[in-house]
């Protein structure tokens, strides 16, 4: 993901202080895992920065438009995404009895901008399925022939088993 950065530091001086945001980053897809997903519009953001003392905390929503393909018949499946954002960005390294994880913070690393990209992905990722249907009640692909189901409602095979089918040598199973 491009790099977006928020200018904090003439807005957010003392603690308490915070600042809005909101902005477009233009997009075009992301991965999760072997998966690829379209981002039709980009994605949007609108995000609140908090001076907390010690560091920056950023919460908000992501939303974006996104397309990929049905995990049951393959057609192109679309869905939207709303995901919360959160990220906190340290002035300096916490102290040990604070005892934080890295991946629950970062570090600024100049005196101005903070590089909100990492939890805007985070987000996204976050407001991904793991599943992804074109219709909840999608029927998948015909496990013999391997037609759409969706556009056959009632399509079957009346008992044959295609020999080239890797189950086909399932039929000659005996159970005692």
């Amino acid at each position: 993901m491009q790099e977006v950065l928020l200018t904090y530091f003439q807005n957010l001086k003392n603690p308490g202080d915070t600042l809005n945001k909101t902005g477009k980053v233009n997009l075009e897809g992301y991965k999760v895992g072997e998966k690829h997903y379209e981002l039709k519009d980009g994605l949007s953001y609108d995000v609140i920065a908090t001076h907390t003392g010690e560091g920056i905390l950023l919460t908000g929503i992501v939303s974006a438009q996104a397309q990929s393909e049905c995990d049951r018949c393959l057609e192109p499946a679309h869905f939207e995404i709303s995901g919360e954002v959160e990220g906190y960005y340290l002035f300096s390294e916490p102290d040990p009895e604070f005892d934080l994880e890295e991946d629950e913070f970062e570090l600024v690393k100049d005196e101005e901008d903070i590089d909100i990209s990492g939890a805007l992905e985070q987000a996204l990722i976050m407001d991904t399925p793991y599943v992804l249907l074109c219709q909840d009640d999608c029927e998948g692909l015909c496990p013999v022939c391997g037609i759409n189901l969706n556009e056959h409602p009632g399509h079957n095979h009346d008992g044959e088993i295609d020999e080239q089918n890797p189950f086909a040598q399932l039929k000659n199973l005996k159970f005692d």
